[in-house]
């Protein structure tokens, strides 16, 4: 094979990876979009076989106006508030309840948790830093003074864990405000602004070096 075969053939092979870099995201971003489409679209099949879409728009208004409703207005926030006082005191119930809210509160509710990134020492020889969200500030309610909780999320997934730890050993993040830091987390540190930095960089000028 000559050499300006194995050339192309390295070139074509890089090529191929970088489409698959490229479609990869958006593949899968699309396909999850139109796996939620879909899902909530056939929650009533008659009028969505009838009306393709309907039943995701009737979702998506019905929750807003729940969301306005439960949110700018006594009367509905009365109601809500009640609805839940409801759920969170009936037996079996409560604990799936209670559980679902807490966690869709931390993420997108007014009381957002997850909002305080911070640096947290989890070995001192060597040294190791792990990035993650301050949860409990004071951990005395259940008898662990000097004590705080921290939220660690996993790379590449959607789930963490929690950690109890003694308040010297965190450090808020700085130069990251929470949504970068989540990304920072769950790309296992790729995305940052070092990365982004970088990527400006090589865009204005291909030939500068890498950032290390």
């Amino acid at each position: 094979m000559s050499q300006s075969d194995t050339n192309l053939g390295k070139f074509l092979l890089k090529a191929f990876f970088q489409g698959l870099v490229i479609l990869g995201p958006i593949s899968v971003t699309v396909a999850v979009i139109w796996y939620i489409f879909t899902s909530v679209d056939s929650l009533i099949p008659s009028l969505s076989q009838e009306f393709p879409g309907l039943v995701f728009i009737l979702i998506l208004t019905v929750t807003t106006l729940i969301g306005i409703l439960g949110t700018r207005f006594f009367i509905g926030r009365f109601l809500v508030d009640l609805f839940g006082h409801m759920l969170e005191n009936t037996p079996g119930i409560k604990f799936i309840y209670t559980a679902i809210k807490d966690v869709m509160v931390s993420f997108v509710g007014d009381k957002k948790k997850f909002n305080n990134p911070v640096w947290v020492k989890t070995q001192n020889e060597p040294e190791i830093w792990r990035i993650g969200f301050l949860t409990q500030s004071d951990m005395d309610f259940v008898s662990l003074p000097d004590k705080v909780s921290v939220y660690l999320p996993h790379s590449y997934a959607i789930s963490g864990w929690v950690i109890v730890t003694d308040a010297h050993n965190i450090r808020p993040v700085e130069g990251m405000n929470a949504a970068e830091a989540m990304k920072f987390a769950v790309s296992g540190g790729i995305t940052g602004t070092a990365a982004n930095t970088a990527d400006q960089k090589f865009k204005e000028d291909p030939n500068a070096p890498e950032i290390q």
